[in-house]
């Protein structure tokens, strides 16, 4: 009964909305600097993804690279005005931390069991990994064992290094202009993580960025870089656990980015909790309202970039509760969403996959042929490498819009990093499905009155 009230006082506020538009849009919306496009947000996080595969190419869960690289996270997020929060947590392989910026909003009112409402605090949570590694099976022990030994006597220390591969690697990224045939790596691999996640944590560090630009946006929103997340994703798991119960309650969506570059196409998706039927549409509701944001702006003219939903429909039991479940609107591969999933919390899940194929042993990153060495695989594969990425994806800059100037980038990863923070900012402005904001709430205030004053009977 109070659900179909509060829908019904949803549908009025929206009747409102519509005669008060350029009110909510001038409290709400974004102010692009210098430029109309959505996402324009140019080269800020493309360089920060290769910065962070270049200077710190080994960010192994616990390791001093990736002490390092959260370090680098953090003057980031001081760069851009904000005071984050570092978290440390144990893992099981040593001590990391977690690097979280909340940002407070303006409520919502929600409605009680008295009719009444009340200013209520709904959050949504934008993480991602920072940390990076290779698969077991492509680390060699022997050389595993004299960088932890390297890293125990240097502490990684970037005002006295020595280490020739780091300068290598570096020199390779930025001074191409200046270097020789000869001097360029003899093997086709260096492995840096520059999709898996050099690029999500650059996406989640240009959402902040753009997120200072937006006013009165109802939620408190919750940016945070998790450490170890290779390690059975312990950092989003001891940040979880560090929040109170009302703090865990308040959590309406949390957005997850991983792998943006390497991935034939960008998809979303839903938790593997929202295959319960009853539950479904109120798992998938702010998956839809991502599609709804990409669809809605001009992402695909400016910039040819399209957001993809596995639409494959294999059916398989995907619960293992011995019933064949449709493989629609999920992913195959997991990630740090997985510690909401399990609690019951709507996660929409950016990620580059290509999911067109008849079954799930069949699907892969990219069908490219260029980057099949492993199977088309490329998270946590000697693939995952800057230089040799860059070398089979970036294309020149071209003329998108056909007016005979240079206006769109031929950099797959600048591309994907703006469009995937733009679409996450942008979807928090569709509000909660649990309240209406202040603005949303004067307006259904103002119409409730007058409804009843004119509903009143004239005296004779």
């Amino acid at each position: 009964m109070r659900n179909d009230l509060f829908k019904r006082l949803i549908s009025a506020v929206a009747c409102v909305a519509i005669l008060m538009q350029p009110v909510f849009l001038s409290s709400c919306k974004s102010k692009n600097k210098g430029s109309d496009k959505p996402a324009d947000y140019g080269s800020y996080g493309s360089d920060i993804a290769r910065e962070i595969a270049s200077r710190f190419p080994d960010r192994r869960a616990y390791s001093a690279g990736e002490k390092e690289t959260g370090k680098y996270i953090e003057e980031k997020i001081k760069e851009l005005g904000y005071t984050p929060e570092v978290q440390s947590f144990n893992g099981s392989g040593g001590s990391s931390s977690n690097y979280i910026v909340r940002v407070e909003g303006t409520g919502f009112f929600c409605p009680r069991e008295d009719g009444n409402f009340e200013l209520e605090h709904r959050v949504a949570v934008i993480g991602t990994h920072y940390d990076a590694s290779l698969l077991p099976e492509f680390i060699d022990e022997d050389e595993d064992e004299e960088e932890d030994e390297e890293y125990e006597d240097d502490e990684y220390d970037e005002d006295d290094e020595d280490d020739e591969d780091y300068d290598e690697d570096e020199d390779e990224e930025y001074d191409e202009d200046e270097e020789s045939d000869e001097e360029k790596p003899d093997v086709k691999y260096v492995f840096d993580g520059i999709s898996d996640n050099a690029s999500g944590t650059a996406c989640i560090l240009t959402a902040l960025m753009a997120f200072k630009e937006y006013k009165n946006v109802g939620y408190d929103v919750w940016f945070v870089f998790f450490g170890a997340g290779t390690d059975e994703f312990s950092g989003a798991e001891a940040f979880y656990q560090s929040l109170s119960r009302e703090e865990k309650d308040s959590i309406d969506v949390m957005y997850n980015v991983d792998s943006l570059y390497a991935g034939d196409k960008v998809y979303a998706s839903s938790g593997y909790k929202s295959i319960i039927s009853t539950r479904r549409y109120e798992m998938r509701r702010k998956l839809y309202q991502a599609y709804d944001v990409c669809f809605s702006n001009t992402l695909y003219t400016n910039y040819g970039f399209d957001l993809y939903y596995n639409e494959s429909g294999v059916k398989t039991d995907l619960d293992e509760d011995g019933v064949a479940d449709i493989f629609k609107e999920m992913p195959k591969t997991v990630s740090d969403f997985s510690v909401f999933d399990g609690r019951m919390i709507p996660i929409v899940y950016f990620e580059s996959y290509e999911y067109n194929f008849t079954s799930l042993n069949q699907m892969k990153e990219t069908k490219n042929l260029s980057l099949q060495d492993f199977g088309g695989n490329i998270r946590r594969t000697p693939a995952d490498c800057s230089y040799f990425l860059d070398s089979v994806l970036v294309e020149d800059d071209y003329d998108r819009n056909g007016d005979g100037e240079i206006d769109c980038t031929g950099d797959r990863l600048q591309i994907r990093i703006n469009c995937v923070a733009f679409i996450i900012v942008e979807s928090l402005l569709k509000g909660s499905d649990k309240g209406m904001t202040p603005a949303q709430y004067e307006a259904y205030r103002i119409e409730s009155t007058r409804q009843s004053f004119q509903s009143e009977p004239s005296g004779n």
